[in-house]
Parts: C-alpha cells; structure tokens; sequence
C-alpha cells in the first residue's frame, strides 16, 4: 500500500474516534439535563393516553 494511503488511514482511525466521542459525550449531556425531565416524562406516557 501506498504511504499516502497509511498516513490517510492513521489519521482518519485516530481523529475520527476522537471525533465519534466527542459527538456522544455532546449528545449524553444534552439527553441528561434537568430541563429535559418534563418532556421525556411527557414522551414517556404518550403511548398510554387516549387521543
């Protein structure tokens, strides 16, 4: 294999996990605010009311 494609490769594998991570530490905070509480309550008894 090429030495372009190594490089490429390396740097993808390590900065794309850093990237992946990032993004699910950014959307577990955003999932677990207090604030959100009163909407997944409400999301959560959805499937039980009558409409």
């Amino acid at each position: 294999m090429s030495e372009t494609y190594m490089a490429l490769a390396e740097f993808a594998q390590s900065w794309g996990l850093i990237y992946f991570v990032a993004i699910f530490v950014i959307v577990v905070i955003m999932v677990m605010r207090p604030s959100r509480k009163r909407d997944y309550d409400r999301a959560a008894r959805l499937p039980l009311s009558e409409d």
